[in-house]
């Protein structure tokens, strides 16, 4: 019967088929830096991934460009994040004179080489469906693979899926979008080939919305979405497209989320009429592929200890507990296809920004989650409001927040405490060698009396 709703006892006996101090689940950029940073402090690690590679949005969701690793003058993703950044430039997964462009295959290896050489098993294809919790511990997380179901049994579990799966399984509070519940539009990314990059060049109409209003008078698009982000070069003659909106999303809802594949796909041949006819060097483009995962921008923001909100987006920000500082502007999509929303979003984008070698604090507050004491969250689900969130849910975020909460998870495990009873200075000073930005753990004497 359809969309039947009647209630199903099940009950089955699982097997512990793993045990670790660290569980990490979900191996996006959050993930990748909890699993390295864990297992870099001396902790054993797994990390659990559902989908076919690592990698997340960077692989998988074909976001074809990273955002600012710095701040114009230091470097904030310092630690893992530079590592993986040095490791895909050096193994020509990004075009230098095209900036952070992302070359998606070599992301992946350079994701399986840096697990593999630091000796943490990981599982594809591993989905997390459930957690066995008490009293604000959880105690095995419950998953699902093509060999059937099974347990995971750890210490202290990172969550890094990006929707905070494991801690609102968990009990976790959370909020999602804004107060109404609406959230940012997702994008299907893309890939395509045959494109003239001298030629985009030279043309100086770029690879946006400079034609968009000529389009929209001819009806080339279903929708008025004048919110177009572009196409980054990722090849001689390839690009990488984050173009398009897929509105009414919930990245939590299967239903919404196939809806939004099917319209993302369906909008692609738009696109591609647009940018072969009112833009120069793209006439003889190709659609090689689009993502397999749709690039979700926002779902769950985990509540945790403290609340990092937009008073926080200046750079005096700062608190004894800081792990990290960045610095991306507050950037939320249109709500709306239309004009409307489109110049909310512009005088947002630009006005709500930091200036050359400033950045905001990141507290480790904001990856403790209330109610628990063995979860650490990372990645676009840690405890912020909707306009922070907006800020540090890019990769260079994750991978500052993903790193803290591996080496507080490894912390917490090798000593059995909850994580809020860790020593914040030992944090920090883990952090800063390996190579975290913590200007403010400078100006400390942590030496002894």
């Amino acid at each position: 019967m359809a969309n039947d709703r009647s209630a199903l006892c099940y009950r089955r006996e699982l097997t512990v088929r793993y045990a670790s101090d660290v569980l990490v689940v979900g191996g996006g950029p959050a993930g990748m830096a909890a699993a390295l940073a864990a297992a870099r402090q001396g902790a054993s690690v797994r990390l659990v991934e559902s989908h076919s590679c690592l990698g997340g949005m960077g692989t998988a969701g074909m976001v074809p460009a990273f955002m600012q690793f710095t701040d114009g003058v230091n470097f904030l993703a310092g630690g893992v994040g530079q590592q993986v950044l040095e490791a895909l430039r050096a193994a020509g997964g990004s075009v230098p004179a095209e900036g952070m462009g992302i070359r998606a295959e070599v992301l992946k290896r350079v994701y399986d080489n840096l697990l593999v050489d630091a000796g943490v098993p990981f599982t594809l294809h591993t989905q997390l469906v459930d957690v066995v919790a008490e009293q604000g511990r959880v105690h095995e997380a419950i998953c699902a693979g093509k060999s059937g179901m099974f347990a995971i049994r750890a210490k202290v579990f990172v969550d890094c899926t990006g929707d905070g799966d494991l801690a609102a399984f968990a009990g976790a509070t959370y909020e999602k979008g804004d107060a109404d519940g609406n959230m940012m539009p997702g994008t299907l990314c893309s890939l395509w080939a045959g494109i003239d990059w001298p030629k985009v060049r030279a043309s100086g109409l770029g690879t946006g919305n400079k034609r968009i209003e000529d389009a929209f008078k001819d009806g080339v698009f279903t929708l008025e979405d004048r919110h177009l982000p572009g196409i980054w070069r990722v090849g001689e003659t390839l690009g990488g497209g984050n173009i398009g909106h897929t509105f009414d999303v919930d990245g939590t809802d299967e239903e919404s989320l196939t809806r939004a594949l099917q319209w993302g796909r369906k909008s692609l041949m738009e696109y591609e009429r647009y940018y072969k006819q009112y833009l120069k060097g793209f006439e003889a483009m190709e659609l090689v592929s689009t993502g397999s995962l749709l690039g979700v921008r926002e779902t769950r923001r985990i509540i945790g200890d403290y609340i990092l909100n937009v008073n926080d987006f200046n750079p005096s920000s700062t608190s004894e507990d800081e792990i990290g500082r960045y610095a991306y502007p507050i950037d939320i999509h249109v709500a709306r296809p239309d004009k409307e929303s489109y110049d909310a979003f512009c005088k947002e984008f630009t006005s709500m920004r930091l200036g050359k070698g400033e950045s905001y604090g990141i507290p480790y507050r904001i990856l403790t989650p209330k109610g628990l004491d063995n979860v650490l969250v990372a990645g676009r689900c840690v405890s912020t409001d909707r306009s922070m969130q907006a800020s540090i849910r890019v990769m260079p975020g994750c991978y500052i927040t993903g790193q803290a909460a591996g080496v507080a998870a490894a912390m917490a495990a090798q000593a059995e405490t909850s994580t809020r009873r860790l020593d914040i200075g030992d944090l920090q000073a883990r952090l800063k060698a390996m190579g975290a930005y913590l200007p403010s753990f400078e100006a400390v004497d942590h030496s002894p009396e």
